[in-house]
């Protein structure tokens, strides 16, 4: 049997008919870059996360990219980011010649640790990217309040995280200052090539978002500021369109498929207690989980990945890669070993649970389309391997 861990293919089937049509309505109307298709996105994006503005960009790291510059991040700035994430999340601050200081993660919930983030705080620091990995909310409240304490800025990453709710209901990306989300196609609302959205209540803040996506200029060809080429184009708002009305179906699949594969799991004996930073017993695996260690605090979690972690990890994604499973490592380098960070000075502090995060996390298939009978075979090949 063969499941890849993702098909977009099927996802497509499902909408061909009403895709096909909204990017040849695009294409008939030769309204490409912004435009009426884009604006009507924005208008249900500000409905969808009850937030103030919504502006369409060209991808998820770039909404992270204008994030930063509209609110004013310099060479000598330091912003606080989580040691564990994709690129962009460092790799925005470093473009701006700031400074990202890393700071270690939650062995819960692979988010940052809001109770390592204060000691990270310097005179210079500006900022906190806050990421919601894997399609899971990182702990706002905490991190707010040390912002608002500090005078800083809140940036949060939803790249993988949009319709994710926080404490009493509140979307993500709506909770601090900015909010950033991505439409690549690997995440829970894609398009067909690189899309982005940045949210925000703040009137200042949305002028300069505004402004800035079109290299500043105000009106047309007068630069008061420097923006960048920073534009939505409107085939992928057309077909996010057509995908939006879904997302939260798609969602409920997801956490249905993680539901089963961690009540599988632990039925099987395979699975040790989550929230640890070392195994007992290498031959089982910690689960995913949505809460949050000592917490009350409700999290509604999208399973935009499906993460396990394993000691035997890269064993275990060759035995699934043999059998025809699908499988990914997020992310096998965390940044303070990545050698373009090297000469940071946040590199020589201690990262347990990030390492032991990039040594043994694997992402397991988890898409909405996946049958009953494919997810039963991966539980079956991983049960098969940790039992030999």
């Amino acid at each position: 049997m063969q499941v890849p861990l993702l098909d977009l293919k099927l996802q497509y089937q499902n909408l061909k008919q009403e895709i096909d049509k909204a990017i040849m309505d695009v294409v008939e109307s030769q309204r490409f870059i912004l435009g009426p298709t884009v604006k009507e996105l924005e208008d249900e994006f500000t409905e969808y996360l009850n937030i103030k503005y919504a502006y369409g960009v060209s991808s998820g790291t770039d909404a992270l990219l204008i994030a930063l510059m509209a609110i004013g991040i310099k060479p000598g700035d330091e912003v606080i980011v989580p040691t564990y994430s994709f690129f962009a999340t460092a790799g925005v601050v470093a473009r701006l010649n700031a400074t990202p200081v890393f700071v270690d993660i939650d062995p819960v919930t692979f988010n940052i640790a809001p109770e390592k983030i204060e000691e990270k705080i310097t005179e210079n620091t500006k900022a906190i990217i806050p990421v919601h990995l894997y399609g899971q909310s990182a702990d706002m409240q905490p991190i707010v309040e040390i912002a608002q304490k500090h005078g800083l800025k809140v940036i949060e990453d939803g790249a993988q995280a949009i319709s994710v709710r926080y404490g009493d209901g509140r979307n993500v990306g709506t909770i601090g200052d900015i909010g950033c989300f991505s439409f690549f196609p690997s995440k829970n609302l894609g398009g067909f090539g690189d899309g982005g959205l940045v949210v925000t209540n703040d009137d200042e803040l949305a002028h300069m978002l505004r402004i800035m996506r079109v290299h500043g200029g105000e009106p047309k060809y007068y630069h008061k500021v420097i923006g960048g080429n920073f534009r939505l184009d409107a085939i992928q708002a057309a077909v996010i369109k057509v995908k939006l009305p879904h997302l939260d179906g798609w969602s409920e699949q997801r956490r249905k498929h993680a539901e089963f594969y961690n009540k599988a799991f632990v039925e099987s004996g395979l699975a040790e207690e989550t929230g640890k930073t070392k195994f007992d017993d290498k031959n089982k695996i910690l689960l995913p989980k949505a809460v949050y260690k000592d917490s009350n605090v409700k999290n509604y979690h999208i399973f935009n990945q499906y993460v396990i972690r394993v000691e035997k990890r890269n064993e275990l994604k060759d035995f699934l890669k043999e059998n025809g499973i699908g499988s990914e490592i997020y992310y096998p380098v965390p940044f303070h070993k990545q050698e373009c960070f090297k000469d940071l000075p946040s590199v020589d502090d201690d990262y347990p649970v990030a390492d032991m995060a990039a040594e043994t996390s694997l992402a397991l298939p988890v898409f909405p389309e996946l049958t009953q009978e494919q997810i039963e075979y991966v539980v079956d090949k991983v049960t098969e391997f940790l039992q030999k």
